[in-house]
């Protein structure tokens, strides 16, 4: 599979997550587990995502104002998520911060996939997409997801 297949593929993963999270509420058991699922696939994705997809673009003048971008908001993530674990799980700011969160992904992944795919689609060539994505497919297994 090429980088953008696989990068969709723990979007999706990530979509699902945001959602089932907000059919929970309190400290359930529940909570706890689809939270820590989601924190630790934006941790290991973002890192991997910026390994194999950010870092061959920023190399380029074309993709490089995208990829830093990209980055940018891998870290404004980062901050949301330090905030939720500064947070009472069981409190309405919990929630307050999750929904932020959830939209900050959300926004980020629908700029990947339809504004950020398309322009390193026309950078990398056909076999860089296939390595890349396999690359980035075996650093996610090594981390378990």
């Amino acid at each position: 599979m090429t980088i953008f297949e696989e990068l969709r593929v723990d979007h999706d993963k990530q979509r699902k997550l945001l959602e089932l999270l907000l059919e929970t509420t309190g400290e359930e058991q529940e909570r706890k587990q689809y939270y820590q699922q989601l924190k630790l696939q934006l941790e290991q994705h973002a890192a991997a995502e910026e390994r194999y997809f950010y870092n061959p673009l920023i190399k380029d003048n074309d993709t490089i104002e995208m990829s830093r971008h990209g980055i940018a908001e891998h870290h404004e993530i980062d901050e949301l998520i330090e905030t939720l674990e500064q947070t009472e799980m069981s409190s309405p700011a919990w929630l307050q911060h999750f929904k932020n969160l959830k939209h900050k992904v959300l926004h980020h992944l629908k700029d990947e996939e339809q504004g950020f795919f398309q322009r390193a689609g026309k950078v990398l060539s056909e076999s860089e997409k296939s390595g890349l994505g396999s690359d980035y497919r075996n650093m996610m297994k090594e981390k378990g997801l």
